[in-house]
């Protein structure tokens, strides 16, 4: 009796399977079109695949790269870099030996790259608040001595505390995803980003190399600044700008130096000590020549407008090529709005030929002195993060110089002022690398700090 029960079992068992295989053939031989289970398990095995590894990695003619019908790369060439080379020039450190070398490959992790909802575009990402967040920042103040200046590196300083370091700008009602290097590089494939404007400007082109290299050493970066006709002058302390670019991507990141955004021209072109002609209606001539080369161009300017520096940079203005008559550009802050305008109609107008190129112009970033200026014992001491609340829910921007004169073009707004205002605690103050140093600085930023949430929100923007 028992034998039968275990063959009736067994030959039930036998019947499932071979239905269940019947099943599975049916369901294969149905159309393509109208079989959901292949259509199921193709969309899983894309949401799996491995995205393109051909990031950061050169493709030649005679390279070991092989690539399909689409142009995609299949197979990446996954040679080991070789150790960190030395490297010289202003951002040059000795010990910079011990940091460690970017390998990009095939096994990159992109799974945070950045997908913009279709509202972004209308976003106002100056409006929101600002978070803690455990994961800032975005790379190590004590690293990055390929691209950071020290002047700026506060983790190299006598400063303790550095709080400040560890929080992110959250826009109201707007999607920012979080920043990913690899992500950002491969959108920006043969392509150019150019900061153009003052020291504040250098610190946001050197916070983007930072962020892009992830504050680590990088040997497949060339120097381009010959290309841009950008040497250091016999006698300068530095040059005009710098230009880098990855080699493996055809990714450049430039800077140069323009204050004003306005074109100097020595009066007296032999003498050392000669005036500047300050044309307020011509943009720089270095704008004019590689403007087409472009695809981003963020500008800023404004801390450079009072007479002190005009004085020190022996600047003496111009408008239509000869030296100013009109007697309202005495108030430096008229000759200002005036140049801003002008070069924003300038930009405008040319956007038409350049139909790729994208425009930012950065509002003033905050000074935070208190009880004097930078010269007359001036302070910003507050090691204490957002003391003045976390918050900005203004529509408009605090800098109606800037925001005026793009309104109506297709230059866009990069506003930064009300966020940072928030962020007193985060300047170099009285830290430096030279401890006998007793002047504040209240106006440039450490680094990393809030000039990275800057490069978020342009990035966001892009």
């Amino acid at each position: 009796m028992m034998k039968g029960c275990k063959f009736n079992i067994l030959k039930g068992i036998h019947v499932s399977i071979a239905l269940l295989t019947l099943c599975f053939f049916v369901i294969m031989l149905s159309p393509w079109k109208n079989n959901p289970f292949l259509t199921t398990l193709l969309l899983a095995q894309q949401r799996f695949r491995q995205p393109s590894s051909d990031l950061l990695v050169d493709a030649p003619n005679n390279s070991s790269i092989s690539r399909s019908r689409g142009g995609h790369t299949e197979e990446a060439n996954k040679s080991f870099l070789k150790k960190e080379a030395t490297r010289t020039g202003e951002h040059h450190n000795s010990s910079s030996s011990t940091e460690p070398v970017t390998t990009f490959s095939s096994e990159d992790n992109d799974s945070d790259e950045e997908e913009l909802s279709p509202q972004n575009a209308d976003c106002n990402f100056a409006k929101g608040r600002w978070v803690a967040d455990s994961k800032r920042p975005l790379y190590s103040g004590f690293g990055c001595k390929q691209w950071l200046s020290v002047m700026w590196a506060c983790r190299l300083t006598q400063r303790t505390d550095f709080s400040f370091e560890g929080y992110r700008w959250q826009p109201k009602n707007c999607k920012m995803k979080k920043f990913n290097r690899f992500s950002f590089l491969r959108r920006m494939r043969n392509k150019t980003i150019a900061f153009v404007g003052d020291s504040l400007g250098r610190q946001q082109f050197q916070s983007m190399m930072c962020m892009v290299s992830g504050g680590e050493h990088i040997i497949y970066v060339e120097d381009a600044a010959r290309e841009y006709g950008l040497v250091k002058p016999r006698g300068a302390k530095r040059p005009d700008g710098w230009v880098y670019r990855f080699t493996k991507i055809n990714t450049t990141i430039l800077y140069y130096w323009s204050a004003s955004l306005s074109d100097l021209v020595p009066i007296n072109s032999t003498d050392k000590a000669s005036d500047v002609a300050m044309h307020l209606d011509r943009p720089p001539a270095f704008l004019r020549r590689y403007l087409h080369r472009f695809d981003v161009l963020v500008l800023n300017t404004g801390h450079h407008w009072n007479r002190g520096k005009f004085e020190g940079n022996r600047w003496v203005m111009h408008v239509n090529g000869k030296p100013n008559e009109n007697k309202e550009f005495e108030d430096i802050r008229n000759a200002k709005n005036f140049t801003v305008h002008s070069f924003v109609r300038w930009l405008d107008s040319q956007l038409t030929s350049h139909p790729r190129l994208k425009v930012f112009f950065r509002t003033i970033s905050p000074r935070h002195y208190r009880n004097g200026d930078w010269n007359t014992g001036g302070t910003c001491n507050n090691t204490i993060p957002l003391t003045n609340g976390s918050e900005v829910l203004q529509d408009g921007s605090n800098d109606k110089v800037v925001e005026s004169a793009v309104r109506g073009t297709k230059v866009k707004l990069l506003d930064i002022t009300a966020i940072s205002e928030l962020r007193d605690e985060a300047h170099m103050s009285g830290y430096s690398i030279r401890p006998t140093q007793s002047v504040n600085d209240c106006l440039h930023w450490c680094l990393p700090g809030i000039p990275d949430t800057w490069n978020e929100i342009l990035i966001a923007q892009i």
